[in-house]
């Protein structure tokens, strides 16, 4: 696949990158942090991302195998492999994510505030966000994994 564009104007680009690093360092779990923007990745078909945030989440070791493994089947891994605290934030980015409803349900939003402080789940709502842009942007340009020119 050939990409459409690699133009992205830098001020977006650097933008994102703040935005992005603000909500990680607030969230305060960096693997936690990969394992929603892999997800997101997952649902928005953005291979350029999920190649990205996979080999971070190896590389850093932030994350077990068996997460990576079966993150696209998280709700029926089983509780050990994915905590309560952690489904909750993957319910959150799927509801952010894919919007079915329109809106992300009342009954979502209660489940992840009860394992993040206002503070820290403003900042994992950001994260999510953040991660969809980086999705809906190289996928409508169809930049391909691996690729250092976008």
């Amino acid at each position: 696949m050939t990409a459409r564009t690699t133009r992205l104007d830098a001020g977006v680009r650097s933008a994102l990158r703040v935005v992005g690093a603000a909500a990680k360092k607030g969230l305060g779990d960096p693997g936690l942090a990969e394992l929603v923007q892999i997800r997101a990745s997952q649902l928005n078909h953005c291979a350029f991302c999920l190649d990205m945030h996979l080999a971070i989440a190896r590389k850093d070791g932030v994350v077990r195998e068996a997460q990576l493994d079966l993150l696209s089947a998280w709700e029926e891994a089983g509780d050990d492999v994915f905590d309560a605290r952690e489904r909750a934030a993957l319910e959150l980015t799927e509801a952010v994510t894919v919007l079915t409803e329109g809106f992300v349900p009342d009954e979502v939003y209660e489940r992840a505030s009860r394992h993040f402080d206002a503070a820290r789940l403003a900042h994992l709502v950001a994260l999510i966000t953040v991660i969809n842009s980086w999705n809906r942007l190289m996928v409508a340009r169809r930049i391909p994994p691996g690729s250092t020119e976008w």
